[in-house]
């Protein structure tokens, strides 16, 4: 069996012109190159090169040997390379946590991709509504939907975009109470409401700010309810744009007053600054990062 080393001492002192030139490439004294040559042409019973004190020539089953010996380092530094690629390939548990509604209608779509692009890793999807200490329970990932700046903390956050919040009805409740033209008129509407105390909303366009008080149909807490009794034609009810895109494409929902909106949620990427550094938590967070910005 050849010595791979000896092959690429053989073809660096081809490439270079001679021992000396190699050695100097390689950081080997001149006579180990020639001697380890030597032996290798011993080992294959054949003379390679002519070499005298004023030349270096390829012998004819040099010049063979040469391509077949240049060939064969190529397939070793690739395999070499293959194998290097894989180990750097992210592999492990991340660990994610994220809403309810923000797991349901931004991350579920691409989450089967995200496992695709990376088969090494690992993925653990936590949704819950509850305050979640990223540190103190083990998270490397959170996606947070917040409608006001989040305050510094000692974690790195990516803003990934805000959703404005519009007004949604269904068609066939505008038909029966009417389509409001002006923020005035919503008051004579029914409101699908989010809380008993929040009875007001708060508008923003072109025009300016106004807030406007409908009639309390419902009160829900969780984006689902709130769409489905919209479509159902309870009343009119505000909802992220991302959550409400299907309705809206199906025409299950109709967008009111579609010069106006009721402010706009933000969603950020939040991580422990330790975990950030570990390769597989670094690919999520940049493949979310990619998917969901801008939204």
């Amino acid at each position: 069996m050849l010595n791979l080393n000896d092959l690429q001492y053989f073809v660096r002192a081809v490439e270079q012109g001679g021992f000396a030139a190699a050695g100097r490439l390689l950081r080997l004294p001149k006579s180990t190159l020639s001697k380890r040559v030597a032996e290798l042409e011993a080992s294959l019973g054949a003379r390679l090169i002519e070499r005298s004190s004023r030349s270096f020539v390829l012998t004819d089953v040099g010049r063979d040997f040469y391509d077949h010996a240049r060939a064969a380092l190529i397939e070793a530094e690739s395999a070499e390379a293959a194998v290097r690629s894989r180990l750097a390939e992210p592999s492990g548990t991340v660990r994610l946590t994220a809403s309810v509604p923000t797991t349901q209608y931004y991350l579920a779509d691409h989450l089967p991709d995200l496992a695709r692009a990376y088969p090494r890793l690992r993925l653990e999807v936590h949704a819950t509504d509850r305050f979640v200490d990223l540190v103190q329970e083990g998270f490397d990932i959170a996606l947070r939907a917040h409608f006001a700046p989040l305050p510094d903390s000692s974690l790195l956050q990516r803003v990934l975009g805000t959703d404005p919040i519009w007004l949604v009805a269904s068609p066939d409740y505008l038909v029966a109470r009417g389509t409001p033209t002006e923020p005035g008129q919503l008051a004579e509407h029914d409101g699908i409401l989010t809380a008993p105390a929040n009875t007001q909303w708060r508008l923003s366009g072109q025009l300016g700010e106004t807030t406007v008080t409908p009639q309390v149909r419902m009160v829900a807490d969780e984006s689902r309810v709130l769409m489905e009794a919209a479509a159902g034609g309870l009343g009119i009810t505000c909802l992220p744009k991302s959550i409400c895109r299907a309705h809206l494409q199906q025409g299950r929902l109709v967008q009111v007053l579609p010069e106006w909106q009721v402010g706009g949620v933000t969603t950020s990427l939040l991580m422990p600054q330790k975990r950030h550094q570990l390769p597989g938590v670094r690919a999520v967070a940049d493949f979310l990062y990619q998917r969901l910005g801008g939204n």
